[in-house]
């Protein structure tokens, strides 16, 4: 009979046959190495840089040949850091803007979406209205809205809002509707009342279509309310003014830097939401490949 030898710290030891090999020494074991996070890859963030590179080369070319289209991005740096306040201040107005419209409609959205989901026929008679707001050029409403409201900050607010209602209430009405009806049914069985259905079944199957509306709705509020700072009359402050008078008065540096503030704010917001939707959604299937 033959006897197996194993070795365990250099010297052989004896094995029975058809005995399970010795497990491997704890201290030997390798360690599990975890991957990186995304945004240290380089397949993430190169081709990033890759195309910030080529977009800045253009600019610099185009610039060189013809600076009344195109200022050079030193002279836009230098607009920048020369007077940091007079951009603060105005992306702090039009920040303002944008939230409180951003904040009207999306809580007008929710309600209509909610209280049609509930009642068919109110929405039968409610979509197609609000189809028509959303088609209809705000452009077009905002004197009316100047006449209503005066000037000040209520006419762009409610520019704002327009603009972010639509994209809202067709998300929110969508995944109020998306509930699977086996699910549905075990409810009736438990004799669920209706509101409890809401709350505890519709309203949290809603939740991705929910931030699936903010990512739109985010960017879409920061455009409302460079919109109505372009067309109310008598807006003295706000990014969108600043690059209205800026124009005016062939100043490219400044109107180019605020241009720029507006799509750093717009860049800010969508890694805040994206990063809230991870956290938020880490248990459903559009996250699952997300940190991996």
């Amino acid at each position: 009979m033959s006897v197996e030898l194993s070795t365990e710290g250099g010297a052989p030891v004896p094995q029975a046959p058809g005995a399970a090999p010795p497990a491997p020494a704890a201290g030997r074991a390798r360690p599990v190495r975890r991957p990186w996070p995304a945004w240290v890859r380089p397949g993430i963030w190169l081709p990033t840089v890759a195309a910030l590179a080529v977009a800045g080369g253009l600019w610099t070319l185009i610039a060189a040949g013809n600076p009344y289209v195109l200022p050079r991005l030193p002279a836009v740096g230098e607009a920048l850091v020369g007077d940091p306040e007079l951009f603060v201040s105005n992306a702090g107005a039009t920040l303002k803007v944008a939230l409180l419209g951003l904040l009207l409609g999306f809580v007008a959205a929710y309600a209509v979406a909610v209280i049609t989901s509930e009642i068919p026929v109110l929405r039968r008679a409610i979509m197609p209205l609000a189809t028509v707001l959303q088609v209809t050029p705000v452009v077009a409403l905002a004197p009316g809205l100047v006449v209503a409201f005066g000037f000040g900050l209520m006419p762009k607010v409610i520019v704002t809002a327009i603009i972010t209602f639509f994209p809202v209430l067709a998300n929110v009405s969508a995944g109020l509707r998306s509930v699977q009806l086996p699910t549905l049914h075990v409810f009736t069985t438990l004799h669920a009342s209706r509101f409890e259905v809401l709350v505890r079944l519709r309203i949290p199957t809603a939740v991705p279509y929910t931030l699936a509306a903010l990512r739109v709705v985010l960017p879409l509020s920061l455009v409302g309310a460079v919109v109505a700072e372009f067309v109310a009359a008598g807006s003295s402050t706000g990014l969108g003014t600043m690059i209205k008078n800026s124009a005016a008065n062939s100043q490219l540096p400044q109107m180019y830097g605020a241009v720029g503030c507006l799509a750093l704010i717009g860049v800010i917001t969508l890694i805040v939401i994206n990063a809230a939707e991870r956290r938020l959604l880490f248990w459903h299937e559009s996250q699952q490949g997300s940190n991996s």
